[in-house]
C-alpha cells in the first residue's frame, strides 16, 4: 500500500509555481494525483513526447503537461494576488471550508 500525500489542492484551483524551471507561472490544476504527491497544471511544465504512428492516431512530437510535485505549487489567492498556504475552518452550520492563511478569505462557496 502506498502512502497518500495530504494536500488541500483540488481540480480547477488556480496555482502558482514556486520552484523549478517554471517558477512564477500560473495555471489551473487539471488533475491531483495523491498517490504520487503530484499535480498536473495546464500549460505549465510542458514536455515533448515522441509518439509512434498507429491506426488510430498520427505520430509525431506532441507537447503535453508533465506532473509537478505538490510541494512546488501554491494556491493563488485572487484577493492577496500571491501564492498562499491554505487552512481549514469550520463554519457555524458545520461545513468545513478552505481559507486563505494570509487574508482569511473563505475559498469554497
Amino acid at each position: 500500500m502506498t502512502d497518500m500525500v495530504k494536500t488541500r489542492l483540488r481540480r480547477d484551483d488556480e496555482v502558482v509555481v514556486i520552484a523549478g524551471r517554471d517558477k512564477g507561472a500560473r495555471g489551473k490544476v487539471i488533475r491531483v494525483m495523491k498517490s504520487d504527491g503530484s499535480v498536473l497544471v495546464s500549460k505549465v511544465n510542458m514536455i515533448k513526447r515522441h509518439t509512434r504512428q498507429t491506426q488510430n492516431s498520427s505520430g509525431g512530437i506532441i507537447e503535453k503537461e508533465a506532473a509537478l510535485d505538490v510541494s512546488n505549487v501554491q494556491y493563488f489567492c485572487s484577493k492577496c494576488k500571491a501564492g498562499v498556504r491554505l487552512g481549514v475552518k469550520t463554519l457555524e452550520d458545520g461545513r468545513k471550508v478552505r481559507t486563505c492563511r494570509a487574508c482569511g478569505e473563505v475559498l469554497d462557496s
